[in-house]
């Protein structure tokens, strides 16, 4: 695997304040980690965790009628770097592994037969097989089942969250082949898992192709200071393994963020030593989870780990119980 960590110089234009303001804020010098990121935190957690770090000069100019907030904000982002950088997470190549296995939606490029020498792209479902590979149930009648009949070599494009550009987007890159009658029961079982309403898989001009990936490659930090990428090859992608919890993701955020926000804001608070103003989580995997969160008028996204991996659904909820009985102790006079 190949990854690279540029860090570029940070060039602002702010009025004389506002960039005093920023002065303050101690951005973060990484080092360039080894290419296998063995400290347990991805890259594209870094890139995603400056983002955070960077307060947007909208919020910097809001603070400007109380110069004496300025140190304490900075304290409390700077206190939020530290912890992001310790806080435990996936490797690189099991978060996009499990990144990928629960998408259900990208951008499929294909070469164009009737506009020789341009790509073609089509927003297509998918859902992913054991090994990772990614399975499209296509129509012989769309323009992508014919360029791929054509050449078969294609990409898929997945981003984690299209509302937020400098989080996760990754992209596989493969040849596209026809499902054999033989897998064709495995194929069907695994796209409908993802798809279970899509009826249509049955209609006769519909079949499966299964993308073999050549290589993935993933990117975060877009438009931020810190812009990473890396890049896996098939053979490393199909070993990494779907982190098991972040099944059970869905479920235990849908409950805490509609039952327990408070909770989640508190554990929040405890883990950073920031008195956030909300937070709203996202996912879920046996390290941790991620969330949303709010302080002084910026939003941003923040990792709190576990205290220690979870083994599975019902030790998430020990886990969680556990982080709030800390919290709320720290609470008491």
């Amino acid at each position: 695997m190949k990854a690279v960590l540029r860090t570029p110089p940070v060039h602002l234009s702010a009025p004389p304040l506002i960039s005093r303001f920023l002065n303050v804020i101690a951005f973060p010098r990484l080092p360039f980690p080894d290419s296998r990121l063995t400290s347990g935190f991805s890259l594209c957690s870094r890139r995603r965790l400056f983002a955070a770090f960077s307060p947007p000069l909208a919020m910097a100019s809001s603070q400007m009628s109380a110069p004496g907030d300025a140190t304490g904000i900075s304290d409390a982002f700077e206190q939020i770097r530290v912890h992001q950088e310790a806080a435990a997470r996936l490797s690189p190549v099991e978060e996009i592994r499990t990144l990928l296995d629960l998408s259900t939606r990208g951008m499929l490029s294909t070469f164009s037969q009737d506009h020789q020498g341009y790509p073609s792209g089509s927003m297509v479902d998918f859902a992913c097989d054991n090994d990772g590979s990614p399975i499209l149930a296509v129509s012989s009648l769309a323009v992508h089942s014919k360029n791929l009949l054509a050449n078969p070599k294609c990409s898929l494009l997945v981003a984690k969250d299209p509302e937020d550009r400098t989080d996760t987007i990754v992209t596989l890159y493969g040849d596209a082949i026809p499902v054999s009658n033989d897998d064709k029961g495995s194929a069907r079982t695994a796209y409908l898992r993802r798809h279970p309403d899509a009826f249509w898989v049955d209609f006769g001009d519909f079949s499966f192709v299964r993308i073999k990936p050549k290589y993935v490659r993933y990117v975060s930090g877009i438009a931020t200071a810190l812009l990473g990428s890396g890049v896996f090859d098939g053979e490393e992608y199909k070993a990494a393994k779907v982190d098991p919890i972040s099944q059970f993701a869905i479920p235990v955020t849908s409950h805490m963020n509609r039952d327990h926000s408070e909770d989640t804001k508190a554990i929040v608070q405890h883990s950073t030593s920031v008195k956030v103003d909300f937070a709203h989580m996202l996912d879920v995997d046996r390290l941790g989870f991620n969330v949303k969160a709010g302080y002084e008028g910026s939003t941003f996204k923040l990792r709190i780990p576990f205290p220690r991996p979870a083994q599975d659904r019902k030790d998430v909820k020990t886990l969680i119980v556990e982080m709030l009985q800390a919290a709320k102790s720290d609470q008491k006079p």
